[in-house]
């Protein structure tokens, strides 16, 4: 029986809800640990078949009452998603239905409701999956675009651990030739040894390069990119912005000045995320909350990823002259009001918000942008700036390894560097240094990011 079974040591059993709570077709209360059988056969009055959906009518125990006719399953531990005995109810989805539901499961002997995160976290205390998979199941929650889906669900099924793993399995190979060279110093060291340690650090600190060399796209794909639209009042920027929204969100007014602090909107093009801020206008002005509005507005474009730097084309050099700083690599430069005239040329985008001319090939700039900044490659990135920090330490510690063989110091300095590395890429999965980190995953989880 499922009673018998090993299950983890904890002795409490967690129960939530592990679909969102509303109005719904289906709702589904997942239970883990050692009672969770019991609470199953307390409501449904038997077990089902290990990993076999079977109907029951549950009934309060403490009453004999029906709360619902329900789908259940279990899942017998160790091989269940937390590495204990888990089991589900597939509910009917109403308020009252999971309420009635969830406050009998959680009145049985032993079980208590789970804090956010907490199925993941004991999967993870249970060798079900390591840190980057516990990463990559958040961001798959967190997930509103398909980029950012594809590459949660790439991190959440191993992708990332498993370079990170081919990493670390080179240092420790390479630590272990140089180990048992420590261990016989009557014994020089071949030089074809060397050569071969040497080849694979290089390796290996060509593949971090690699990976840290990427403009930080996994980490801007999972947040988005941060666009500003900026250029001088009047020159159209509220009303491309409604455009990218297909809404009015702002205030769009012939008098200049009209927007006075940063709006924003969140756009999806093409799969890829990104929040766009539309600014007040740049100007010199006398009045105060105008001015602070400009001091904003050059904050934003100073922070932002990517500029739409829009201009008013009729409206002479000036304009264009007052935006010129703006027109850099990370800018992309907008006229507007070309139904009014003029020709502008390259890189200038020539548009009309007001006719629709030239937008749907802005937009098409717009992803090609983003793309190039967030698109997915074949290797896994780095998603989290603690990725990041970990594989820069390993790649200074495999360099300063690799220095001090080729001069000549004693082996004990470049096997200490091997381990600082190795140290290092183990925080990513987990492998070392966990506490700090596993708890700091979970509090994304308890915050709701």
């Amino acid at each position: 029986m499922v009673e018998d079974l090993p299950v983890n040591a904890t002795d409490d059993t967690i129960a939530a809800l592990a679909t969102a709570p509303g109005r719904a077709g289906i709702a589904v209360l997942r239970i883990s640990g050692p009672a969770a059988a019991a609470a199953v056969r307390a409501l449904a009055g038997r077990l089902p078949e290990p990993r076999r959906l079977s109907r029951a009518r549950l009934r309060d125990p403490d009453t004999g009452e029906t709360l619902d006719d329900a789908l259940m399953v279990l899942f017998p531990g160790p091989a269940s998603f937390t590495g204990e005995d888990v089991a589900e109810l597939h509910l009917h989805g109403g308020r009252a239905v999971t309420a009635a539901v969830l406050g009998a499961v959680l009145r049985r002997p032993g079980v208590r409701p789970a804090e956010p995160g907490e199925f993941t976290r004991r999967a993870f205390l249970n060798d079900r999956i390591d840190l980057t998979a516990a990463e990559g199941i958040l961001d798959l929650v967190d997930a509103e675009t398909d980029a950012q889906r594809r590459q949660a669900l790439r991190q959440a099924g191993g992708g990332l651990a498993a370079v990170t793993e081919a990493w670390r399995a080179g240092l420790v190979a390479a630590m272990a030739r140089l180990e048992a060279w420590i261990d016989f110093p009557d014994e020089d060291l071949p030089a074809e040894v060397v050569g071969a340690v040497l080849d694979g650090l290089d390796g290996l600190a060509a593949a971090l390069d690699g990976h840290l060399a990427d403009a930080g796209r996994g980490e801007r794909l999972r947040e988005g990119l941060r666009m500003a639209i900026v250029g001088p009042p009047n020159a159209g920027k509220s009303s491309l912005l409604n455009w990218l929204a297909k809404r009015d969100v702002a205030i769009v007014s012939a008098t200049a000045g009209t927007t006075r602090d940063v709006l924003e909107i969140y756009l999806d093009v093409n799969g890829y995320p990104a929040t766009v801020a539309d600014t007040a206008g740049l100007r010199e002005t006398a009045d105060s909350v105008e001015l602070e509005g400009v001091r904003r507005a050059l904050a934003r474009a100073e922070e932002a990823d990517l500029r739409l730097v829009v201009v008013d084309w009729g409206a002479g050099e000036g304009d264009r002259a007052a935006v010129a700083r703006w027109l850099d690599a990370d800018a992309i430069a907008v006229a507007n009001k070309i139904d009014r005239g003029g020709e502008p040329p390259e890189p200038w985008i020539p548009v009309s918000v007001t006719t629709g001319q030239g937008l749907e090939t802005l937009l098409a700039r717009i992803g090609a942008e983003l793309e190039a900044r967030m698109g997915l490659r074949e290797a896994p990135a780095l998603t989290r700036a603690r990725h990041r920090s970990a594989a820069e330490e390993a790649r200074t510690a495999v360099r300063r390894a690799a220095e001090g063989l080729r001069g000549s110091l004693p082996l004990e300095l470049p096997a200490e560097d091997l381990r600082l590395a190795a140290r290092a890429l183990g925080r990513i999965t987990g492998k070392v240094d966990v506490e700090e980190i596993l708890d700091a995953i979970f509090r994304e989880f308890c915050l709701g990011k």
